[in-house]
């Protein structure tokens, strides 16, 4: 029975703000209906990523029945459990899990919900900033990128994948609105540094960088915020070395540690590894960002991913075409300061990460920025296109209003 009022009180909390945030955004009635939409969707993935995980096994259920080996507490009380990475997630499940005594597809839920806020958070900003959509197959992207399968599907259960893409997409929505939303985005920083120290860090670095490199914010603020950033990531940095056990940053660290990685998740050990050590950088980027394709699909999760990957490759191909100074400093800060963020850890997953199953799960944290990266560049370059030829249209028609007045003024 409580199962059922967090549930309950869980979705009717979320469709009526869902309704306001339309309201204040001033979305379009077909866009908060979409919210709704999206909503249910999200909830019904909480349900399918129970059964998968049941079914098939994962890290998720041992959170939430607390058979973390990782992780072994004498007498384990709530605050024994705090602590960043895996203890931070099972700190989280403690009340719900131990005291409340609520089931895993209840927990799924509540973390699904998280997952969903932080979609709500990016589908808002793409309605409002975006200067116009742009179709494929004569399927619009926007919203239909916010239908994928892995946007839900990793972010929709128990686990540090739901805290940090929440995290991520809400410290975002903070730093786009940064003079109001200061404090939510030190709130959002705290959760996914808690969850993933290094995606903290990364994540940090990259809002530093955007807000030094953006045209939208005063010299000043710009001094104040980008060396705030940078105590911070310096502050942050040390204990980030701890959780991955590494002595400093160093390329030959890295290296160590991205080998140890491919080691863990080789070919041997893991279905839908791949050898790693053997491919070129370029071909291990292309693995990262693009992989599984529909030859290397091998369940029904990485099928579909299969056709989000082949528009992220299409998309990309316009990259190119599309780029400009002025598109670049026009796009929204939440875009600079994701793809910022998405550079580095692309660099270091795409060199550790020799499985197609956890390529899928980790870049769904900041693969969506790459997308909207592409389609903002497109977005912005068609809007262009529509003015310019909206201009020529105005000209014409004062061109032939003048020669009507002549004509008419010529007229005995």
């Amino acid at each position: 029975m409580l199962d059922i009022i967090f549930i309950v009180l869980g979705i009717v909390a979320l469709v009526n703000s869902n309704s306001s945030m339309a309201r204040k955004f001033k979305l379009p009635y077909k866009y908060e209906m979409h919210l709704h939409y999206l909503l249910f969707y999200h909830v019904f993935f909480s349900m399918f990523f129970t059964w998968y995980i049941l079914n098939f096994g994962g890290d998720s259920y041992g959170y939430w029945k607390f058979g973390m080996e990782q992780v072994i507490i004498r007498d384990p009380t709530w605050m024994k459990y705090w602590g960043e990475s895996t203890k931070f997630i099972l700190w989280l499940c403690y009340i719900p899990s131990q005291v409340l005594g609520l089931g895993y597809l209840t927990g799924n839920i509540l973390f699904g919900f998280l997952g969903f806020i932080g979609i709500r958070y990016i589908f808002v900003m793409v309605a409002d900033l975006f200067p116009a959509n742009h179709s494929v197959l004569n399927i619009p992207l926007f919203p239909t990128v916010f239908y994928f399968l892995n946007l839900h599907f990793w972010s929709a259960g128990v686990g540090k994948d739901a805290i940090s893409f929440w995290g991520i997409a809400w410290f975002l929505f903070a730093l786009q609105n940064y003079r109001s939303r200061w404090w939510q985005g030190l709130i959002a920083l705290f959760f996914v540094y808690m969850a993933r120290p290094h995606m903290g860090l990364a994540l940090l670095s990259g809002a530093g960088i955007a807000i030094l490199l953006g045209s939208e914010i005063k010299p000043t603020i710009k001094i104040v915020l980008g060396s705030a950033a940078l105590v911070g990531a310096v502050y942050l940095s040390s204990s980030t070395l701890e959780s991955l056990r590494l002595e400093d940053f160093s390329l030959e660290t890295l290296e160590e540690f991205s080998g140890t990685k491919v080691r863990d998740l080789s070919t041997g050990n893991v279905g839908s590894g791949v050898n790693l050590a053997s491919y070129s950088w370029p071909v291990k980027l292309f693995t990262y960002m693009f992989r599984p394709l529909f030859v290397d699909a091998h369940n029904i999760v990485s099928f579909f991913s299969s056709f989000e990957n082949a528009l992220y490759l299409w998309l990309s191909f316009f990259i190119y075409r599309n780029w400009t100074p002025e598109a670049i400093r026009d796009m929204p800060l939440f875009i600079k300061a994701g793809m910022i963020t998405f550079i580095p850890v692309t660099l270091a997953f795409m060199n550790s990460l020799s499985n197609l199953g956890i390529v899928m799960r980790m870049k769904n944290m900041t693969m969506i920025y790459f997308l909207l990266f592409c389609f903002f560049l497109i977005a912005y370059n068609k809007h262009l296109r529509i003015l310019r030829a909206q201009e020529k249209i105005r000209y014409y028609q004062r061109r032939e209003e003048i020669i009507e007045a002549k004509k008419r003024a010529a007229a005995p």
